[in-house]
């Protein structure tokens, strides 16, 4: 089995990439969608979280405001340092146990999709890192659309990011989406086809 870790910055085109991945036999490990799994009240984590930075990070429902806690950790360092403590250990740990039971199950090639793949060092439980990059412009635009977000609070969260610089410098791979979806597609079933492949051979 190939474990290949998928990252990039905040609307560089992850998703997407790994949407095609998933259509071409791959399985999708999402870490957002896990933090949403480990944001689930009362659980050990939900608990570290609401101690660290208090109830009124909560919904009515109980429910982590995920919204309202980006707006905490992403205007002070120090603060996003903090739950990235609370976060990172766990998260690995969640991660771990996914990629171990698909291995189990017989998977061929799995992707683990996350932006703080580096950051929270999970790129020691992966094979190889492929890396998104899109022009700063286009990521911009695309997360004032997508998210509701301003420009100062999207190159707010673009800055609180390890640079696509160092990112690249430390992938494998490097997947340029500076184009339209066609060419996307077309880039990433030809790294499918030379670097996936010929590893698990039946995929």
């Amino acid at each position: 089995m190939i474990v290949i870790g998928l990252t990039g910055g905040i609307g560089t085109g992850k998703s997407e990439v790994a949407r095609i991945l998933q259509a071409l036999g791959a399985v999708i490990i999402n870490a957002d969608q896990l933090g949403h799994q480990a944001y689930t009240p009362h659980t050990e984590i939900w608990d570290e979280v609401v101690k660290a930075f208090g109830e009124g990070i909560l919904q009515p429902s109980g429910e982590i405001d995920r919204k309202q806690l980006g707006a905490i950790v992403f205007a002070d360092p120090s603060q996003l340092a903090r739950l990235n403590q609370i976060m990172h250990p766990r998260m690995a740990r969640m991660v771990s146990a996914q990629i171990e039971k698909l291995r189990e199950g017989g998977e061929s090639a799995v992707v683990v999709e996350a932006a703080v793949l580096f950051e929270a060092g999970w790129d020691g439980l992966v094979d190889e890192v492929w890396t998104t990059e899109s022009p700063l412009d286009a990521v911009v635009d695309r997360l004032m659309a997508r998210n509701g977000l301003d420009k100062a609070e999207v190159v707010k969260r673009i800055k609180s990011q390890m640079s696509s610089e160092e990112r690249s410098a430390r992938s494998q791979v490097v997947v340029d989406n500076s184009r339209d979806v066609a060419t996307l597609e077309n880039t990433v079933r030809s790294l499918w086809d030379t670097r996936v492949k010929g590893i698990v051979g039946k995929v």
